[in-house]
Formats: structure tokens, C-alpha cells, sequence
């Protein structure tokens, strides 16, 4: 199968449209699938080609302050995390809209990540249901606690960070998917994680799981720390195309 790997730039978003040669003007099932922190577009192609050659139209964006749009990192701890999701969200409509006035989409669309593109992938549930099928890749479904998580570093290697440091970020709860698991509905939801993760607590991911067995979802963990290989990239896809296209068949 021969792919296309398309560089674009929507606006001043640089993503890659991954597809079948032969069917990239055909409306397909599309997944944004969104990289991790202090990495790139790129970083995630692999990934990308996978789930093009099951059939889907990928879109693989580079986040603000990364790839094409790095940036030196802020000194005040986690501005640029937190301003690289919150600019992922502002710009997944954006996205989304551009591709069906192309018309090569149409309402099955999912979404994905690795890490902070995990982290940006949970948050988005609470606010799109339109989003059909979900794999959170060793992000955290608990952004308030993750939240503290940084604050608590901070103070305890003596860094500065703003005395309304919450308040900045008050925009974080509406957007915890453990806050508001309700919103999650029936959507399939993966969830890989290495369970020697010292980056994103595995737990974040084990507790939520055990709060929410009601929910539809796939829990993979695996004897490794934050990091993804390729048998980890085959079960992504393999649930992608489980949830999204032999259900259509």
C-alpha cells in the first residue's frame, strides 16, 4: 500500500495528512492524533502510517511551542505545558471544520495521543461529543491533579511560580475527565500506560479505570516505563479499527 504524506498548514497550525494514495480525496474515518511533550509532529508518524494503512485519514499537528512552532520553554514552571494544551483544544474545531469543508470527512472522527497529546485527548472528550473513539497513550485523565502534581515540584525544588497559579489555570477542572466522567458517555476510551511511569502517574489512569467500570473502556498496561514501542503502536491501531470500522462493516 502506498501512503501520502502531506505537510499542510492550516493557518499557523503545520500538520501531516497521512492517507492511502488512492483514496485521499474519499471521505474516510478521520483520527487527529497528537504528539507529547517537547516532541513534534514527526515524533508520531510511525503511529501515523499505521493507522493511514488500516484506512484512516490522519492528521498528525504540531503543538504551540513545538515542531515548526518550538519555542524557548517559559521559566515560570509549566506555562508552556499547560499554553501547548490549552492551544491543542482552542484548535481542534479548527481542524475538524477545515477538513469537512474539504469534503473528505464526515462524522466519524476520533482522536488520540502520546503524553501530553494523551492528556489533550482526555480533555477534549469533556467538551466534544462528536468525538467518537478515543486512545489516551500514557496521558493522565485527571488534569486538577496533574495540575497540583507540578505545583507541588515546583515548591519543593524552590522555584518561583505565580501566588494565583490555580486561578490561571482555572480553565483545567472544566476540562478533567475524571471531574466529569458523565461526559465520557459510551465512547470506546483506550488507555495504555507503562506501570514504572514517572512522567504521567499510572495511577491517574489505574484509579479512573476502577471509578468508572461502568464506561467502555479498553485498559492496556504493560511492564515499562513512559515510553512507546512498536507493538504498542499495533494495539492502538488494532482498537481503532475494532471500534471504528469493523463496527461499520
Amino acid at each position: 500500500m502506498k501512503l501520502t504524506i502531506r505537510k499542510r498548514s492550516l493557518g499557523t497550525i503545520p500538520l501531516l495528512e497521512v492517507v492511502e494514495e488512492k483514496k485521499r480525496n474519499d471521505i474516510l474515518p478521520l483520527i487527529i492524533f497528537y504528539h507529547g511533550w517537547q516532541s513534534s509532529k514527526e515524533l508520531v508518524l510511525t503511529q501515523g502510517r499505521y493507522l493511514a494503512e488500516a484506512g484512516f485519514r490522519v492528521l498528525l499537528p504540531d503543538a504551540f511551542n513545538h515542531g515548526e512552532r518550538k519555542q524557548p520553554i517559559i521559566k515560570i514552571p509549566s506555562l508552556t505545558f499547560w499554553q501547548s494544551i490549552h492551544t491543542n483544544l482552542f484548535e481542534f474545531g479548527f481542524i475538524v471544520n477545515h477538513f469537512k469543508k474539504l469534503g473528505v470527512v464526515d462524522d466519524r472522527i476520533a482522536v488520540g495521543g502520546v503524553s501530553m497529546g494523551g492528556i489533550t485527548t482526555c480533555a477534549l472528550l469533556t467538551h466534544h461529543p462528536e468525538i467518537k473513539v478515543a486512545a489516551c497513550v500514557m496521558g493522565s485523565p485527571q488534569l486538577t491533579n496533574y495540575r497540583q502534581r507540578i505545583m507541588d515540584h515546583a515548591t519543593k525544588l524552590d522555584r518561583f511560580f505565580p501566588q494565583d497559579y490555580e486561578f490561571l489555570l482555572n480553565w483545567v477542572p472544566d476540562y478533567d475527565l475524571s471531574r466529569h466522567p458523565e461526559t465520557l458517555g459510551d465512547r470506546p476510551l483506550l488507555f495504555w500506560h507503562g506501570i514504572h511511569d514517572v512522567v504521567v502517574p499510572y495511577n491517574h489512569v489505574k484509579e479512573f479505570v476502577k471509578d468508572n467500570s461502568d464506561r467502555n473502556l479498553t485498559f492496556i498496561k504493560e511492564d515499562e516505563e513512559h515510553l512507546v514501542k512498536v507493538p504498542t503502536m499495533k494495539q492502538i491501531t488494532a482498537f481503532f479499527v475494532k471500534e471504528m470500522l469493523d463496527t461499520n462493516e
